[in-house]
């Protein structure tokens, strides 16, 4: 087995950091690099841009329905239940999927949700505002992904804690302060098909103006989504609307520490807030790298993927590319042109809550500098053990208590 000086696929890797330096090497040595890790099926990994934006958008060549999107290795007998899942699905199916729940998540929903969300940001910020000090990632970040794909979703008050808890067992196995054994995190994933099912059956006899209602009554062309689909997609959802976009603003707020002056650059000029979400994309990358399947002998820059390779492209790596962004490990909110692929390099797998997400960290931030514009980091980050998603679990944080807003 050759010796490498990190494992990418090593949780352990990531816990200082995202090995940036690293990825810069191979970037400029071995931008498409064969690899055999300890534990996992042999891969390519491609850390390069314009490679990386290749195997995302090129499908007839790098597929995710053979052995899905997900970096790790799924046992051949659960490979079935996980195609089902739009995010492991190729055109045409995945055509069809997106067509049918596209007709769900407009524009206008997203619009529509603009106030929930100001009021849910201002509740999480009432909690802690007259103490003066909070975990930013346990009492704030966290909290406003889950109320909205919550509120998205259709998900009763009462109950939106059972999904972030679930959602956390499933995304966190790989981190020992959670205690999570893949048998729980299997676990909380049946619960919240359970739960779908239940939830779904409501809503058919009695639909509402939330996203789930609108799917349980959509058609194009005659077809609609059956049961299993509709578990599936409330479970991608869940997971990947409140994980993805908490990690997103826990490791924003970690920059912007690292970096003040940008803060108080923020502060004096609100009208950069657009720019400086997407430099907080840029910057955090909160999902570091996916999975694609060779689907025939291809070439990729000067390398020759056969089929059937695994291949694991990092956008962590493609986002601080040296040939597509000038300084790419300064964080700069006035960065101009900022072509980032937090979201994924285009085509059919662009991420479907970009514009939620959007709006979900704008908010926040005009939040945060309206009410604790003086926060300060009162202790030292800690970070999610995890190969896949880049995360922030701790950031203590303190400030100028003030006053509730809401009754």
């Amino acid at each position: 087995m050759p010796d490498y000086d990190l494992l990418l696929t090593d949780p352990e890797t990531y816990v200082s950091g995202v090995p940036h330096e690293y990825f810069a090497t191979l970037r400029a040595t071995a931008p498409v690099q064969w690899r055999e890790e300890p534990g996992q099926e042999p891969f390519w990994a491609v850390t390069g841009y314009n490679d990386c934006v290749t195997v995302n958008r090129e499908w007839e060549q790098f597929g995710s329905a053979r052995k899905s999107a997900l970096p790790f290795d799924i046992p051949d007998e659960e490979l079935a239940q996980q195609q089902l899942m739009m995010l492991n699905m190729d055109p045409p199916l995945h055509t069809r999927y997106r067509r049918l729940v596209n007709k769900g998540f407009t524009p206008r929903m997203v619009r529509d949700l603009e106030a929930s969300i100001h009021q849910a940001t201002d509740e999480l910020l009432d909690s802690v505002i007259e103490q003066g000090h909070a975990d930013f990632v346990v009492d704030i970040a966290a909290e406003l992904p889950l109320v909205v794909i919550a509120e998205l979703l259709g998900v009763p008050r009462e109950d939106r804690h059972k999904m972030f808890d679930w959602s956390n067992q499933m995304i966190g196995s790989q981190d020992p302060e959670f205690g999570i054994t893949p048998e729980v995190a299997a676990q909380a994933a049946m619960e919240l098909y359970l739960y779908a099912s239940a939830l779904f059956a409501e809503k058919k006899i009695n639909p509402h103006e939330d996203l789930m209602s609108v799917l349980t009554q959509v058609e194009v062309e005659g077809e609609s989504l059956n049961q299993i689909e509709l578990e599936l997609f409330f479970l991608l959802l869940t997971v990947a609307g409140n994980e993805t976009t908490r990690n997103l603003i826990s490791g924003a707020m970690a920059a912007f520490f690292e970096n003040p002056e940008q803060w108080q650059m923020l502060r004096d000029d609100r009208s950069l807030l657009n720019s400086a979400v997407e430099e907080m994309l840029r910057f955090v990358t909160p999902v570091m790298n996916f999975r694609r399947t060779a689907l025939s002998t291809v070439t990729l820059g000067d390398t020759t993927i056969n089929e059937g390779d695994k291949v694991l492209f990092f956008h962590a790596s493609a986002n601080r590319d040296e040939a597509i962004f000038t300084n790419p490990n300064t964080f700069d909110i006035t960065r101009n042109p900022n072509p980032h692929i937090a979201f994924g390099g285009g085509g059919p797998h662009f991420c479907l809550g970009a514009n939620l997400a959007r709006l979900e960290i704008k908010v926040m931030f005009e939040h945060l500098l309206d009410r604790i514009p003086d926060l300060a980091q009162a202790g030292p980050v800690e970070r999610l053990r995890s190969p896949f998603i880049s995360g922030v679990k701790h950031l203590p944080i303190t400030f100028t208590p003030g006053k509730k807003v809401l009754s």
